[in-house]
């Protein structure tokens, strides 16, 4: 976006940090396919506003190819198309979601989880707060990490600190966390390895 020179030394008068969620998406990918090892169709729920919705497109549909499994694109940008989003994938059998990370859809997680479960579709969202809601498994950036380092900077600066000499802090603590509510509700038996890598598990 041409707000920082670069991340080490970002000039001007802006610095903060960059959350990494889009770039998660093949590593969700990989545990849909550990939790449901003959899915042969995992459905990537997209909003095609966001600025990302390419990347991370292409970034899915190419860890898809790598493991052998079709990536099937379903896009939403407001309520009634989540919906009809979640009524193209069980009409094409998806095995499986991936949801791209995206502001709307975690304004609507809670519709997002209670369809996922509706339908029967093993589901991975990028934030605890979806797994929170109901939602089967989450994999993505702490926001409580990112947002306490932003009172740590916002900190350093009040007492005198240039934003110019402060680097941009990219995510370094990510959470994985599994609802087994959810999961018993699907009839789904996590495996004792994706259980011991789990930072939360939710009764």
């Amino acid at each position: 976006m041409g707000l920082v020179a670069n991340l080490a030394r970002p000039g001007g008068n802006v610095t903060g940090g960059s959350i990494l969620f889009a770039e998660l998406g093949p590593k969700q990918v990989g545990l849909l396919r550990e939790l449901v090892p003959t899915a042969t169709r995992i459905g990537l729920l997209v909003n095609p506003n966001n600025i990302n919705a390419e990347d991370v497109t292409k970034d899915v549909t190419a860890a898809g190819a790598a493991v052998g499994v079709e990536i099937e694109v379903v896009h939403a940008s407001n309520i009634l198309e989540i919906d009809a989003a979640f009524a193209s994938l069980v009409r094409k059998r998806a095995d499986a979601l991936v949801a791209a990370t995206d502001s709307f859809f975690f304004n609507r997680r809670l519709q997002l989880a209670t369809l996922a479960t509706r339908h029967a579709i093993p589901a991975v969202f990028n934030a605890r707060e979806f797994a929170e809601a109901g939602a089967l498994m989450s994999y993505g950036t702490s926001l409580t990490e990112a947002w306490r380092q932003v009172g740590i900077y916002t900190g350093r600066i009040l007492q005198g600190a240039k934003p110019a000499d402060l680097p941009v802090v990219q995510s370094s603590k990510f959470e994985f966390v599994i609802n087994l509510s959810t999961a018993r509700a699907l009839g789904i038996e996590i495996p004792p390895t994706l259980i011991a890598r789990a930072d939360e598990v939710i009764e």
